[in-house]
C-alpha cells in the first residue's frame, strides 16, 4: 500500500473526507507551519544554513496533499512523475529546472 492508499483509507475509515477547496486551505495552513519552523530556526534568515523542520510539520503538509490528491482523483505518483519529466525536459533545453515565470 502505497502513501497515498494510506491517507485514503484513513480518510475514509475516519469520515473526514472534505471538498477540495478546504483541503488546499488546509494544505496552505500546513506549508504555512512548515515556513514558520524554517522560519525561525534560520533566525528569520540570519543562519540560512541552520534550517530545522520538525518531521511532524513536513508528515502534516504531506498529509494535507495526499489528502487533496485523493479529494480531487489524482494520482499522486503518476503526478510527481509528469513533474519530474517536465524538471528534465527543462534541465536539458535550458540548463534550469525552474519555470523561468
Amino acid at each position: 500500500m502505497d502513501a497515498q492508499d494510506r491517507v485514503a483509507q484513513f480518510v475514509e475509515s475516519n469520515d473526514l473526507h472534505a471538498p477540495p477547496a478546504y483541503r488546499l486551505l488546509d494544505l496552505t495552513s500546513e506549508l504555512g507551519e512548515v515556513a514558520k519552523e524554517v522560519t525561525t530556526s534560520t533566525g528569520y534568515g540570519a543562519s540560512p544554513d541552520e534550517v530545522s523542520v520538525a518531521e511532524d510539520e513536513l508528515g502534516d503538509a504531506l498529509f494535507a496533499l495526499l489528502a487533496l490528491c485523493e479529494e480531487t482523483d489524482t494520482d499522486a505518483s503518476e503526478a510527481l512523475e509528469t513533474a519530474l519529466e517536465k524538471y528534465e525536459t527543462r534541465l536539458a533545453e535550458t540548463g534550469d529546472a525552474g519555470s523561468g515565470e
